[in-house]
Order: C-alpha cells, then sequence, then structure tokens
C-alpha cells in the first residue's frame, strides 16, 4: 500500500522534528564549557522551539480539505510512519559528535540538511491543493539554521 500524506501529517511531523532539534541543542549546550558556545545552542533551541510553534500555528490554519485523508488508513499507519520517519531521520540520536563545538556545528548542519531533504520528498507527497506552499515556508526556516551555523562555523576557523 502507498502511503500519501495531507499537509495536516505533515506539520504533524515538522513539529516533531523541531523538537527533535531542540533536545539536540540542549543536550550539545550541556556537553560544552564555553559560556559563549552554551548561549549559542540555547538561543537554537530557543529558535526550534519557535519553529515548533509556528508550524503548530500553520497547521492550525488548514483548511479541512488539507486535513483530508489521502489514503483510507483505520488504523493510524500514516501518523506512525510519519513519526518514525521524523523521529528517526533528522537530530535523532545518531553518532554525532559533541565532544567540540566544531563537531556539533557540523552534526547540526547535516540535521538541518537532512531535514530540508526530508521536506522536499515529503513535499511532493502533497497534492498542491494541500499545501505544497505551507511546506516551503518549513524549507526556508531550515535553511536560515544552515546560514547561522556555518557563519559560525566559520567564524570558529573550522
Amino acid at each position: 500500500m502507498g502511503l500519501g500524506f495531507n499537509a495536516d501529517e505533515i506539520f504533524e511531523m515538522a513539529e516533531q522534528i523541531e523538537r527533535n532539534g531542540a533536545k539536540y541543542y540542549r543536550d550539545a549546550a550541556e556537553a560544552v564549557t564555553n559560556a559563549d558556545d552554551k548561549s549559542f545552542l540555547v538561543e537554537l533551541a530557543a529558535m526550534e522551539d519557535d519553529h515548533e510553534v509556528t508550524f503548530a500555528g500553520l497547521r492550525k490554519e488548514l483548511s479541512e480539505d488539507d486535513k483530508a485523508e489521502v489514503t483510507f488508513d483505520p488504523e493510524g499507519e500514516a501518523a506512525q510512519y510519519l513519526k518514525a520517519l521524523a523521529d528517526t531521520r533528522v537530530f535523532y540520536d545518531k553518532a554525532m559528535d559533541l565532544s567540540s563545538m566544531a563537531g556539533i556545528l557540523k552534526g547540526a548542519i547535516t540535521a538541518e540538511k537532512d531535514s530540508i531533504v526530508f521536506y522536499l520528498g515529503m513535499k511532493d507527497m502533497v497534492s498542491g491543493s494541500r499545501g505544497k506552499a505551507r511546506i516551503d515556508d518549513i524549507i526556508k526556516e531550515e535553511m536560515k539554521h544552515i546560514k547561522l551555523l556555518s557563519g559560525r562555523l566559520l567564524a570558529n576557523g573550522k
């Protein structure tokens, strides 16, 4: 059975990815001793929290058509599948180097890139009338994170 996703499910996944990102940045902040680095990472976690709230707000604005089931799924398997993807694809507990700020930044850049690829792929699974333009908003937010993280990495000379 092929799974189709509506915009509501995509935004639900986006919220989970943002929660995972906030946790990653908070865990990283606990791993560093430099106060400036710690503050930067805590700020990134707060940005992820803000994005989660933004995506939840966008989700609430969706029309009933955007929330309509695209496939028959009485057991809610599509939602379970989406949660598993969000939990294991972006910012999950993979082998990320939390031993140095450069490792943390590189891991975060990789995760942010993964999220963009993930959203681009998911965008193709949503019909034009079911929120493709809204998914573009998510992608733009993740691109801003990459710019911020890359700037910090370059400033540290790594």
